[in-house]
């Protein structure tokens, strides 16, 4: 490998990170201090929390207008940068968006929205922008290796995020809320910019026209073959169980344990070494092992994670909170690689940007799904029981049924079935253009 590729693929990772530090904030800190603090419905938090993946369906958009529409030459550059941008704005003013929703409800909302909104789409703007660059700098044979640099880094900038997010807000107050937050949002632009200088080459030629799918084209390519239906609706029952817990899981150690905002906030880097453990195990068993079996192996372990952490709060044990948490992040982390597997493997040649797409919003949902589902079961059982701890018990319960349900789909999803499929629809397409040309 060249000196060069590799500082492209530090430089990536350095985007890549730059972007996951401006989501720490708001879905570890900022989640905990509305809900505990500021007694903010958690249905609402979720709903603010989840809106960079309602915008998820225009990262389709944003891709192709930027390959047409290069900016002095660059097709990505301006487009990471701009992204970028409004993520930081986006962490800088939530925390004031936050106590005004406390002080005056509905104008509070309203900047909110705004505000998550353009968070969402300098998200969704960015990360579209910087995968698609990665993908044209590696090339094919590089290109896994260097994803796989970006998402080992990105880890590893949540750890240090959380780890050093918790000492700036201790002891916790508004104006150390305020003052962090901004600390790490110029942090995140400052590792963004060293990233990004002299990354792309510009183009001397115009933007290639790009292939462009409709939302049928996706819906018709991905349900018309049982094997990829059946994978996207497992993709999306499992990561609604596993990323569902973002918004949800502080605020339960807040209300069960009584923890403090600072160590609330640790909970985010623990988490983070347990699935970078799970991503390193993943990767040894990954030749020695089945994939669909790394899957299930992913999926039990975030399984009794779940129970042990609902199990924690009724016996108000800290100890059985971490183990479960140790077991939530492993279980996410070797569930991360073999699904990624899976999914490159559910791709059918000549189309792997309709499918990856497909289960790029297949994540977005279910992260969507996850939030807003645990936020409003949470306020509705906490309203009729006045209990919290019962009410996340019930999140958590939920959580697991979705576990226990794409456990028994992952056991139904064939790679060689959908490729023999897929291998005899391409034959049938070939021959109904053939007919139509004669």
């Amino acid at each position: 490998m060249s000196n060069g590729l590799l500082r492209k693929r530090i430089q990536l990772g350095l985007i890549h990170v730059a972007v996951a530090m401006t989501l720490v904030p708001i879905n570890s800190t900022l989640n905990r201090v509305m809900i505990k603090e500021l007694a903010v419905s958690a249905a609402l938090v979720a709903v603010l929390a989840s809106l960079p993946y309602l915008f998820s369906p225009i990262q389709v958009a944003i891709g192709a207008f930027s390959d047409r529409n290069p900016i002095w030459g660059l097709k990505r550059t301006p487009y990471i940068l701009l992204g970028l941008l409004l993520c930081v704005a986006g962490v800088v003013v939530s925390p004031h968006v936050a106590f005004l929703i406390a002080r005056s409800f509905w104008a509070g909302v309203a900047v909110g929205v705004i505000a998550f909104c353009a968070w969402g789409m300098g998200y969704n703007l960015a990360a579209v922008s910087y995968l698609s660059l990665a993908s044209e700098l590696s090339g094919e044979r590089e290109r896994g290796r260097t994803i796989a640099v970006m998402f080992v880094m990105m880890i590893t900038g949540i750890i240090f995020t959380a780890v050093t997010l918790s000492h700036l807000v201790d002891p916790y107050t508004q104006q150390a809320l305020v003052h962090s937050f901004r600390i790490i949002g110029g942090a995140a632009m400052l590792l963004g910019i060293l990233g990004l200088i002299k990354l792309e080459i510009p183009a001397d030629h115009p933007g290639s026209k790009s292939v462009r799918y409709s939302w049928r084209q996706m819906i018709d390519t991905i349900l018309g073959n049982q094997q990829a239906a059946r994978f996207f609706w497992y993709l999306i029952i499992l990561l609604a169980a596993i990323l569902g817990q973002d918004v949800l899981l502080e605020p339960y150690a807040a209300e069960a344990f009584n923890m403090s905002v600072k160590a609330t906030t640790r909970i985010t880097s623990i988490w983070g070494v347990c699935v970078l453990s799970g991503l390193v195990i993943a990767g040894w068993l990954e030749t020695r092992i089945a994939k669909k079996k790394t899957a299930a192996v992913g999926g039990w372990l975030a399984t009794i994670g779940f129970i042990q952490i609902t199990i924690s709060g009724a016996l108000v044990s800290l100890i059985g909170f971490y183990v479960g948490l140790i077991l939530l992040g492993l279980g996410t982390g070797l569930s991360t690689v073999a699904n990624l597997s899976l999914m490159l493997d559910m791709t059918m040649e000549g189309q792997v940007g309709l499918f990856v797409g497909a289960w790029g919003m297949a994540n977005a949902i279910s992260r969507l799904i996850g939030s807003i589902l645990g936020g409003t079961v949470r306020d509705l059982v906490k309203h009729l029981s006045g209990n919290p701890v019962i009410a996340y018990g019930v999140v958590f319960a939920i959580m697991v049924v979705f576990l226990l349900i794409s456990l028994f789909m992952l056991r139904l999803i064939d790679v060689d079935d959908f490729r023999a499929k897929a291998q005899k629809k391409s034959i049938l397409e070939r021959a109904a253009l053939a007919t139509d040309a004669s």
